[in-house]
């Protein structure tokens, strides 16, 4: 339960900035953090062209949120 609890801070003191989101099957995701509550966060993604979409990932898909460098 610490890590969740870990997470759930790091990704109120991030929201606004830049992230990126490594999940725990391996892959990652980079964006901006543009909310988060006691169960999820959502970051906004950039797709293509000039589209962007906002997904959101739960704490148990999470191994760590990085602020990027700079930010």
């Amino acid at each position: 339960m610490a890590h969740l609890s870990y997470l759930y801070r790091k990704a109120h003191a991030y929201k606004g900035k830049p992230v990126g989101v490594s999940l725990r099957d391996g892959t990652g995701v980079s964006g901006v953090l543009v909310g988060a509550t006691h169960r999820n966060i959502y970051v906004t993604q950039y797709l293509y062209g000039s589209q962007f979409a906002t997904f959101h990932y739960t704490y148990w898909q999470i191994r760590n949120i990085y602020k990027f460098p700079g930010y």
